[in-house]
């Protein structure tokens, strides 16, 4: 294939553009921005399920209390109710005047126990209900973290568009100005070699594949004619010829 040696100069204009549009892409899908992002929905979806959890303890315990709190007055009621008969002393029965009493006394360690178990309740209660709140404070914080790390990220990605528009019209200028088949031949080895198509000759070495050629192959780039499109022997990228070559 031969081409100006103006052409293939601007080949490596190309290259440049190509590279500088690889680096954009490659930064878009590795954004630290974006990996905050995606830190913090899955913090947040976490959070979200311990939030339910405490949730519902704190909404059994609520209800815990309640019966706790109803058995104590059913209690209270009773021994009340007993009290108030014995009190009246209509009861003139010695046996029935000692069961009431001992009733009372049942009743009263009762309502110590309940009131223990009412206490206790109270306390989990109390709590669950500070972690529920300490988790929904949490839930805050991260959710204005993520406002703002969303944010970030959109400016950093509006950045990222921007270059991209820009090396993409450079890159379309650059482009216009080589022909067709050594376009296609560029863009073929530039997707075989890890995005490089066409490098310099730069003092006898390669910079594509950064390998130094042999005074034979130097020889032979330096008899071929200037319009000729010359390949690496080592990598077969197209090789440009410049003022630095060391011809």
């Amino acid at each position: 294939m031969k081409a100006d040696p103006h052409v293939q100069l601007v080949l490596l204009d190309v290259q440049a553009h190509d590279l500088e549009l690889d680096r954009v892409r490659h930064r878009r899908t590795t954004l630290p921005e974006a990996a905050r992002v995606t830190e913090l929905e899955t913090a947040l979806r976490k959070l979200a399920d311990r939030i339910t959890a405490a949730a519902v303890e704190v909404s059994d315990l609520e209800l815990e209390q309640r019966k706790a709190d109803a058995d104590v007055d059913l209690v209270r009621q009773r021994a009340a109710k007993d009290q108030q008969l014995l009190d009246s002393g209509t009861l003139n029965d010695a046996k029935q005047l000692t069961n009431l009493q001992h009733e009372l006394e049942s009743l009263g360690r009762r309502q110590t126990e309940l009131e223990d178990i009412e206490l206790e309740i109270m306390e989990r209660l109390e709590d669950a209900s500070r972690n529920r709140d300490a988790l929904l404070a949490e839930q805050a914080q991260a959710e204005a973290d993520l406002a703002a790390a969303v944010q970030a990220r959109d400016a950093a990605m509006s950045m990222l568009a921007e270059e991209e528009a820009t090396a993409t019209a450079d890159r379309a200028a650059a482009a216009a100005g080589v022909s067709a088949d050594l376009l296609a031949l560029y863009d073929k080895l530039r997707a075989d070699n890890g995005g490089i198509g066409a490098a310099q000759l730069h003092r006898g070495r390669c910079e594509g594949c950064r390998i130094e050629l042999t005074p034979v192959d130097i020889g032979r780039i330096r008899d071929a004619a200037q319009e000729e499109v010359l390949r690496c022997e080592e990598c077969r990228r197209i090789l440009i010829r410049t003022a630095e070559s060391g011809l």
